[in-house]
């Protein structure tokens, strides 16, 4: 099976000090210059989901004819574009004509859709607890602001090694799946880890059950695991045990019934002995009988 990868979100992140740059201060001057900073800013946009590496594909004739239709430019600008931002160095070409754009792997950040989800869900939580527990700084002395600094340093840190297992669990859950997860099976999963305090082990084995019975549903996930919960099934090996014993039971409802009555004794029988079987049956048969004789000989004849 191959591993889809975790839906990732990728962004650029600008501030002032991109625009006070040398080289694009000095395009504001420059006879088209701002069309070309416009330009410059979509390259990076359109590198930043290929590790920033504008690809020549090998359609056309150039890398700029492709971007020229991609982006929806005159080759003209395009040209004017690279041509200066390679002087300065901002644009590298390498030899398969590959552009590398090294300032925006600087300025790139990205994260998971499950850390997106849970981000956001901090921070509503954070909003409630605010809310709920607002109290006055002016009570505060300067040893209580300075302690309570700390805590908040160390609860974020927590929360950053949390928010790293988190993303493993769900890279093992998608590449299971052999697909991305949407919305409600975050949802749902949350309820699962959290809400009813299932291990992420747990739920990972039955993860595994519901792709052996070839079913990918989040549905079907929950089934087994909410059967697994109304028997008091905690870790994996409790639930790799209970499907041994299914299994089981459900063999020897499938096995024949054994008959304690002997073949001779059912109707139609028939006796299935070779010939050289029936011969020795007969010998010893007549070896019995001369020996009862002999013995009722003796009985009737004492002396």
């Amino acid at each position: 099976m191959v591993k889809k990868k975790t839906k990732i979100y990728f962004w650029l992140k600008f501030d002032k000090k991109f625009f006070d740059n040398l080289f694009i201060k000095r395009l504001k001057n420059t006879s088209g210059g701002y069309a070309m900073t416009v330009i410059y800013i979509r390259l990076m946009l359109e590198s930043i989901e290929t590790d920033c590496i504008l690809y020549y594909e090998g359609y056309f004739e150039s890398l700029i004819q492709e971007l020229a239709l991609k982006l929806d430019v005159s080759e003209d600008d395009l040209n004017m574009t690279f041509s200066y931002f390679t002087k300065c160095g901002l644009i590298q070409i390498d030899e398969n004509g590959n552009a590398i754009l090294p300032q925006a792997k600087s300025m790139l950040e990205q994260e998971s859709n499950w850390a997106k989800y849970k981000r956001d869900q901090r921070k509503l939580e954070k909003k409630m607890t605010e809310l709920d527990n607002v109290q006055p700084l002016s009570n505060m002395c300067p040893t209580d602001i300075e302690i309570e600094k700390e805590l908040k340093l160390d609860k974020e840190l927590e929360l950053e090694l949390e928010q790293d297992k988190e993303d493993r669990f769900v890279d093992v859950v998608e590449a299971n799946l052999g697909r991305g997860l949407v919305k409600f099976e975050f949802d749902m999963i949350n309820d699962y880890l959290i809400g009813q305090n299932v291990s992420k082990d747990l739920f990972l084995e039955a993860v595994k059950v519901a792709v052996a019975n070839n079913v990918r549903k989040f549905n079907y996930i929950a089934r087994i695991l909410d059967n697994w919960i109304n028997d008091g099934i905690k870790t994996p090996e409790q639930a790799y045990q209970a499907q041994r014993d299914f299994k089981a039971r459900k063999a020897n409802k499938t096995m024949p019934s054994q008959s304690n009555v002997p073949d001779w004794h059912k109707e139609n029988y028939v006796e299935q002995t070779s010939p050289e079987e029936q011969e020795k049956l007969a010998k010893a048969k007549k070896q019995m009988l001369e020996r009862l004789n002999k013995l009722n000989n003796s009985q009737d004849n004492p002396n």
